[in-house]
């Protein structure tokens, strides 16, 4: 899991400064890995490999907002859902976060290992280096 705490300003122009989470269990990552020809990584790479802007620019999108949640008060519960991430994608943060991890192939990276578990990470990358090989 990943906090990033963003400051933006809103829509009657208010700075704030607020605290985002993303995750992604490992349930979707395998379900994202299975479900994408080639698992999700040799995707991704392909695609940065092509500077596919257009594609590029859409997984940012994707992986944003799937991350997207909120914690439960107890933490036991990590609260996903198509209207919190529809509320989220329409505010400025989102533009903020978006707009870095498209111009800052560093903080993309960041990012991306931050979402994943780790553990899941290390597994992806193993089975990657063993495919090319």
């Amino acid at each position: 899991m990943i906090a990033k705490t963003i400051t933006y300003t809103d829509y009657n122009d208010v700075e704030r400064t607020e605290k985002f989470y993303f995750n992604l269990s490992k349930a979707e990552v395998m379900e994202m890995e299975m479900s994408t020809s080639g698992g999700l990584a040799e995707m991704i790479q392909r695609v940065v490999a092509a500077q596919d802007q257009p594609a590029i620019i859409k997984i940012f999108k994707d992986l944003i907002l799937k991350a997207y949640g909120v914690k439960s008060p107890d933490g036991r519960k990590f609260i996903k859902s198509e209207e919190l991430s529809l509320d989220f994608a329409q505010t400025e943060a989102y533009s903020q976060l978006f707009m870095e991890l498209a111009t800052d192939a560093d903080k993309a990276s960041e990012f991306v290992n931050g979402i994943v578990p780790a553990d899941m990470a290390k597994q992806i990358a193993e089975h990657n280096a063993t495919k090319a090989n």
